[in-house]
């Protein structure tokens, strides 16, 4: 178990805050620790076919690493928002679609060793075109994609985003072990 002595430093912004702590260890040694208060995010991997074989995907500039990624609608959630209702907005403003049936398959903590940030990952599917639109600032496409497709993406390196390849590896694992019909269907 480690300790907070106390705060050193803080820094605040619109949707997060970071802190570096001196904190004592079990032994009694002093040491540093980054710690980043983040709210929940949701994430939807988004079946634009009742076979389960099509993807919604989006593009989008991730100016932490300096270029577009493809990946799964997600966003953090608002204050008071639940899961789901984050998960349903992000996937409408992102993509301009709704889905019917959404149900969640995980919920895991990306940056564990700093963050207290979770991200549950849902499924979607029985989509539907919302006249609403999307978000044209945020995301730069949105896209159709087969899942085979999606893993040469995964293995050649141009998706790298652990949620998506999360998402996928779960629905791969449920497909694989004959457990899907019972996992997305069970709602």
């Amino acid at each position: 178990m480690e300790e907070r002595v106390r705060t050193l430093a803080s820094i605040h912004a619109n949707h997060f805050s970071a802190h570096l702590d001196a904190v004592r260890l079990r032994t009694g040694r002093v040491t540093e620790r980054i710690r980043m208060e983040h709210p929940e995010a949701a994430a939807v991997l988004a079946f634009v076919d009742p076979e389960l074989t099509q993807v919604l995907m989006v593009r989008q500039w991730r100016y932490a690493i300096g270029r577009e990624t493809l990946e799964i609608p997600a966003g953090k959630l608002d204050p008071g928002e639940s899961a789901e209702e984050g998960a349903r907005r992000e996937l409408l403003e992102e993509t301009g679609y709704a889905a019917s049936i959404l149900t969640p398959i995980f919920r895991y903590h990306p940056a564990i060793g700093y963050s207290n940030e979770a991200i549950v990952i849902f499924a979607a599917w029985d989509l539907k075109r919302d006249k609403a639109g999307r978000d044209e600032e945020e995301i730069s496409r949105v896209e159709i994609h087969p899942v085979d497709r999606l893993w040469e993406a995964v293995h050649c390196g141009e998706i790298t985003d652990g949620k998506t390849v999360i998402a996928l590896s779960l629905f791969q694992s449920l497909r694989e072990r004959g457990t899907l019909a019972h996992a997305f269907f069970s709602v």
